[in-house]
């Protein structure tokens, strides 16, 4: 078992010659599951991006699975932001989730099968079998999320990275999500990284958390990281945490 899943240090990278991040040092270990929290433009999908090979740092490196980074890794998943999909659309839940066996082909790739068991496996991970022949467009917002985490995990990947998978999601889809998930992580022991901008839902189940704002960062549990000094520091304004009822509230920034 490898001491650490990813290891990132002094990481920093420009866009445009705009600093987006600036000297992240960080490291996770097998199974954790890591919210990544922070506003708009902050670098959140950045870090991403950089983890998918899709971008290259400016200065510092990163590691994952003792590797640089590289396109098309199976061994990372990735489930990109989601939005509810037209209800007239004629794709099958089984073929949106074997788009993840074809992501690096033109065209879709030919029945056989290994293919379908896999598609069936994935599918049956996020409770989906029974919809396997339903067009997409008619299942629910929390449905077809789970059909991008089942075709994220098709290639049994060791680390798997969601782009705010609980956006436009109800309070009951996500809670349906992140149980998903939480159970991911501790049967497979996958290492999840998921970008949100809403801690709440996730406070009771993620080990630590990265908050990235002004191209900086923390990382540490939720209550070292969410505190009024280390979110003050960041913003570099005045900002309030709140804590009431087991939620987390921040006043004066965008969480």
């Amino acid at each position: 078992m490898e001491k650490n899943h990813i290891e990132i240090k002094n990481l920093s990278i420009r866009l445009s010659d705009k600093p987006i991040l600036t000297d992240v040092t960080l490291e996770i270990a097998q199974g954790e599951f890591i919210a990544i929290l922070g506003p708009n433009g902050a670098g959140k999908s950045t870090l991403l991006k950089l983890l998918l090979g899709l971008l290259t740092p400016t200065s510092g490196s990163i590691s994952l699975l003792g590797k640089k980074p590289t396109k098309g890794n199976n061994e990372i998943g990735y489930a990109p932001q989601h939005r509810v999909l037209e209800t007239d659309l004629a794709l099958r839940a089984c073929d949106v989730v074997g788009f993840g066996l074809d992501g690096n082909k033109w065209g879709f790739g030919l029945p056989n099968k290994k293919r379908t068991e896999k598609i069936k496996k994935a599918l049956s991970e996020v409770d989906m079998e029974r919809y396997s022949a339903t067009p997409v467009g008619r299942l629910s917002g929390g449905e077809q999320q789970r059909l991008l985490i089942a075709q994220a995990l098709i290639t049994d990947p060791r680390i798997l990275l969601l782009d705010e998978p609980l956006s436009n999601l109800d309070i009951n889809h996500s809670n349906e999500i992140v149980s998903l998930l939480v159970s991911l992580s501790k049967d497979r022991g996958v290492t999840i990284l998921l970008v949100s901008h809403d801690i709440n839902p996730l406070l009771p189940f993620v080990d630590r958390v990265i908050f990235m704002a002004n191209g900086k960062s923390a990382i540490g549990v939720p209550d070292e990281v969410i505190t009024t000094k280390t979110l003050s520091t960041l913003y570099a304004t005045d900002v309030e945490v709140i804590r009431a009822k087991n939620r987390i509230f921040v006043v004066g920034a965008e969480l």
